[in-house]
């Protein structure tokens, strides 16, 4: 009866320690940014990004995107790389990037492609008259920087204009 006791400790204590170790070499939580900026504070879904813009009176800006997409990865790069683009997404914006559709048809307005941005202004509307140069009305490229600085112009003109 003993040696069982003996055992069951052992065998507490080693999956104990086990434990401990899956625990030092886990990875942190991935950042929010998600590699898109990590002096912008990003919202972790659309239903915070819609409650934060009632408060705020900024615009939700939602780029749908894949880590494995090769075109999202170059639009990630042009982005950070952009310091026009990174401060307008700082100052002016609730941002939100998500690698998740977040079920709003809303923000599918010609479909389900990535990567995709859209505008969002404080009544929640989806802004169908911000767009890229596309067919994929959202679409923007890496050469779309100044497209993407100018329509961010834009979303913060045309709010400014309806308040």
């Amino acid at each position: 009866m003993m040696l069982r006791w003996v055992l069951f400790a052992l065998l507490v204590g080693i999956c104990a320690s086990v434990g401990e170790e899956k625990n030092k070499t886990a990875k942190p939580p991935a950042s929010l940014s998600r590699g898109w900026g990590d002096t912008i504070h990003w919202v972790k879904t659309y239903e915070d990004g819609l409650s934060k813009m009632e408060k705020s009176q900024k615009p939700l800006m939602v780029i749908h995107h894949q880590e494995d997409c090769p075109h999202s990865q170059a639009l990630k790069k042009a982005f950070v790389a952009d310091k026009t683009v990174q401060k307008m997404a700082r100052e002016g914006f609730i941002m939100l990037n998500v690698v998740e559709e977040t079920g709003d048809t809303n923000l599918a307005l010609d479909g389900y492609y990535v990567p995709r941005t859209v505008f969002v202004d404080p009544s929640k509307a989806v802004r169908n008259d911000i767009t890229g140069r596309y067919d994929h009305l959202f679409a923007y490229g890496p050469e779309d920087m100044g497209i993407l600085a100018d329509n961010m112009r834009k979303a913060k003109v045309l709010l400014k204009a309806e308040l």
